[in-house]
């Protein structure tokens, strides 16, 4: 990159970075994921800036910020639509006094679905493997895999999304 587009994202950043922060937080409501999406836009608009010229420099970074936002947010909304499916329906509840006395053919059919879903994992990509396990095991946050995986928070939300894929239709083929 030349010196001039260099200084031209610097100065870009000096006058409007937290300016972009606070636009992309009151579309996402969250201050993380807020200066996350600001950062790959900065990105962005670095590689789209070195490949042309740009008009307006400041526009396409807001417009780039947004587009980020919003593709997050639908992100968001697939993902929990999907989390939604796999949890008991309204008015379906475990019997908890049956809890601690399953019959045999119960416990059987358990220990198949767990070998299952250990199958499950032990076929997903390393990484995809990783982040699933650092928030099912660990309890870490989306934002927090992203730091310990050194990967963007929407690549830990595909590494999810495509663990409970695998895993539930593991589960569904061997019933």
């Amino acid at each position: 990159m030349n010196k001039a587009r260099k200084t031209l994202l610097e100065q870009l950043f000096a006058d409007h970075g937290q300016a972009v922060v606070r636009f992309v937080t009151r579309i996402v409501r969250n201050s993380e994921d807020a200066e996350d999406i600001a950062q790959h836009a900065y990105l962005r608009l670095q590689r789209l800036s070195s490949e042309k010229e740009l008009d307006n420099p400041r526009a396409y970074l807001y417009q780039i910020a947004n587009n980020l936002a919003v593709d997050q947010l639908r992100r968001g909304k697939l993902h929990m639509e999907y989390v939604s499916q796999q949890l008991p329906a309204e008015g379906e509840t475990v019997d908890e006094s049956h809890a601690h006395h399953q019959s045999p053919e119960r416990v059987l059919a358990a220990r198949q679905q767990l070998q299952s879903i250990h199958d499950a994992m032990d076929s997903l990509p390393v990484k995809c493997r990783q982040a699933f396990l650092l928030h099912r095991v660990r309890g870490f946050s989306y934002t927090e895999i992203a730091q310990e995986m050194n990967v963007s928070v929407s690549s830990v939300e595909k590494y999810i999304l495509q663990a409970l894929k695998i895993c539930r239709r593991k589960v569904e083929s061997d019933r």
